[in-house]
């Protein structure tokens, strides 16, 4: 036993750097499970600091000044973070009360549709289990007020949380901006001054990253956009609500679109019912779906995110479990860096191959 672990010591641990590595590592998770929710502002700054990067760069290679450019960049996000803050979320705040407010309409209807289901199919559900599920709806129901009260009192240091953050977040994106190269070279003091495997690390990752943060966040825009206008010209209820939750669901891929699918499916079927114009909002919200896996997604990101579909769902479940939300979100660009730490990791011997596909 001790000879096995001496072999795999020496094959993978015997340089000084992989094991500086695997220490940043072990630190990187520790902070992630203790003080992730602390760090979160700070790792959505740097997100939104490589989109308006992209921009300042593409402004520099115009010719424009790098003071410019980044003056530029980052007006453009402000303008946009809180245009994004101040008019679509409080139209999505409206539509989701409404919603809520409809919900025991939804439910009486429903349970008029479950009262003629025995009659149509009685192999499949009885009078019995009809009633039972009604009265399983109706005690849910009831507990639902208290509930909505007790939520929306713990919300309230929530909200201030946001209200914090909204003032961080563009700030943090600021320095970023300003001074992303002297804040990185004072981070690299700390690490010894020959570190090729860091910086090849750093070079995949930094290229992947910026690819992917840009790329998902032009996916987010067109898929909500295109969501809106369609739901919108086919008179769906509550179509920023819907369009901004398809938009937002990409972030999370396959499980997002599983899950954004009922709410869909839900909101149509209560108010067109088992019509045409239910089955066209299906077909054409089919479509976008299509359209995205198969058309959007293969055209922005091409292989920046060169991950296979399970890598990408324990991606989803291991950094999701360890650190909520910012982990399903930050998921994919935490998985592409370890995929890149294994490209590059030193290995004693003969090569070990890192299957991607």
């Amino acid at each position: 036993m001790l000879e096995i672990f001496r072999k795999w010591y020496k094959r993978y641990l015997s340089e000084e750097e992989s094991v500086l590595l695997l220490v940043l590592l072990t630190l990187s998770v520790v902070l992630l499970m203790t003080i992730g929710d602390i760090l979160a502002p700070v790792l959505a700054a740097i997100v939104l600091a490589y989109l308006a990067q992209g921009l300042s760069g593409r402004l520099e290679r115009l010719g424009l000044p790098t003071w410019l450019g980044v003056a530029v960049s980052y007006l453009v996000f402000v303008g946009a973070f809180f245009g994004f803050c101040l008019a679509i979320l409080p139209l999505v705040w409206r539509q989701t009360l409404g919603l809520v407010g409809e919900l025991p309409g939804m439910l009486s209807r429903g349970q008029e549709i479950l009262s003629i289901l025995p009659e149509r199919y009685p192999q499949f559900l009885s009078e019995a289990q009809v009633r039972e599920l009604i009265s399983l709806a109706q005690s849910e129901l009831a507990g639902l007020g208290p509930a909505l009260v007790t939520s929306s009192l713990a919300w309230i240091p929530s909200i201030l949380t946001v209200m914090v953050y909204l003032i961080l977040i563009p700030l943090l994106v600021f320095f970023f901006l300003k001074d992303g190269h002297q804040i990185f070279a004072w981070f690299g003091g700390f690490l010894p001054t020959e570190r090729p495997l860091l910086r090849s690390i750093w070079r995949e990752m930094d290229q992947q990253f910026a690819n992917y943060a840009r790329g998902k966040v032009l996916e987010i825009l067109v898929i909500g956009s295109v969501t809106y206008f369609a739901f919108a010209w086919l008179g769906l209820q509550y179509a920023v609500l819907l369009g901004v939750l398809v938009g937002v669901s990409v972030i999370i891929p396959y499980i997002g679109a599983t899950l954004v699918t009922l709410p869909v499916a839900l909101v149509g079927f209560f108010q067109w019912g088992l019509t045409a114009e239910f089955y066209y909002m299906l077909v054409v919200y089919m479509v976008i779906q299509a359209l995205d896996g198969n058309v959007l997604v293969p055209l922005l990101f091409s292989e920046a995110v060169n991950l296979h579909p399970v890598a990408i769902i324990l991606a989803v479940l291991f950094f999701g479990g360890i650190w909520g939300m910012w982990g399903v979100f930050f998921a994919i660009p935490l998985a592409t860096m370890i995929k890149a730490i294994i490209n590059a990791w030193p290995r004693a011997g003969s090569a070990v191959s890192a299957v991607d596909q």
